[in-house]
């Protein structure tokens, strides 16, 4: 049993193609994609189309949730400012109602009982939390911090947009804490040891781990005593030309209505790292707050300031 992970699309049509081809030559059983089918490159209605047609298993992300939530009491709060969210305006002008009920109707959360094999739990982010993810630097006991509530032994997430598989154990120290209860016997925890096998397959549109490629994974269910879990996990990356994904953030006129955020993306697809992180990263370290003090007048003293503008220019394919 094959099961190809798919996530963090992001709108990206060209590189899920790739990564389409490529399934035609690993032939997996099933393909799931786990959230982020759109926003960030401008493709986002015609890879809903495509997977829709595909009729694979999705999971819902976070940037659904934001196209979604536009002009409902739940919406991110100043989304209504076309400076900061332009991006997300223009998205909702090009999803149709058909689309976005498609979006409406995904799960957030999934577990697969498939037959003869070891039961598999898949959310973009973490269950009930789609915008927070685990990365490959945590430690163990952070990362078991956030899985307890995960009964399943493999635990595929997404959302970081950098591929990820680690084995995680966590074993209550001998002398840990006391459980109490406030009118009976004090009595030691019960220190049950716990252990997850987490999947990450990556980005197949905006991978920040900078190579620049459309990134998934293939799990196969192999023997517990091959892979704790049950399932064990393989990353791939396909090379696809980036020069008309980047050219149509100017001509689908993505570029010009997302302002900065939409410049961000697009330095993403360049150099596959987390621009928009440094971005906020220097405004904060200068005392600056890009959504109080301005976008536009941030981002142009970044840009001159910092020198990652003439970083993008030099590794842009465009230039």
């Amino acid at each position: 049993m094959k099961l190809a992970i798919l996530a963090d699309i992001h709108g990206n049509l060209p590189a899920l193609d790739a990564v389409v081809r490529e399934l035609e030559r690993l032939q997996p059983d099933y393909v799931v994609v786990n959230g982020d089918l759109i926003n960030g490159v401008p493709f986002s209605a015609e890879v809903i189309d495509r997977i829709r047609r595909l009729d694979w298993v999705v999971v819902r992300g976070n940037h659904e949730f934001y196209l979604l939530d536009l002009g409902t009491a739940r919406a991110a709060p100043g989304s209504d400012d076309a400076e900061r969210w332009g991006q997300l305006h223009w998205l909702w002008d090009r999803v149709t109602p058909a689309q976005a009920a498609y979006l409406a109707m995904l799960p957030d959360d999934r577990t697969f009982y498939l037959p003869s094999v070891q039961p598999l739990r898949i959310t973009h982010g973490l269950p009930g939390r789609n915008k927070v993810g685990l990365y490959r630097s945590q430690p163990d006991d952070k990362i078991a911090a956030e899985l307890t509530d995960v009964r399943e032994t493999t635990f595929v997430t997404a959302h970081t947009h950098v591929q990820i598989d680690r084995q995680i154990h966590w074993l209550p120290e001998a002398n840990g804490e006391l459980s109490t209860h406030p009118h009976g016997d004090m009595h030691q925890s019960a220190g049950v040891a716990r252990h997850w096998h987490v999947v990450n397959p990556g980005s197949v549109g905006l991978p920040l781990n900078q190579r620049a490629t459309a990134q998934f994974a293939l799990l196969e269910a192999v023997d517990d005593a091959v892979e704790r879990g049950g399932w064990r996990a393989q990353h791939y990356e396909v090379a696809y030309d980036r020069r008309p994904v980047l050219e149509a953030f100017a001509t689908s006129g993505m570029l010009t209505a997302g302002g900065v955020i939409s410049t961000l993306f697009y330095w993403e697809l360049v150099s596959a790292e987390p621009e928009i992180i440094y971005f906020y990263r220097w405004a904060y370290a200068q005392g600056l707050d890009p959504d109080r003090d301005g976008f536009q007048d941030t981002f142009r003293r970044y840009a001159d300031e910092s020198g990652r503008a003439q970083v993008i220019r030099s590794a842009d394919p465009l230039t």
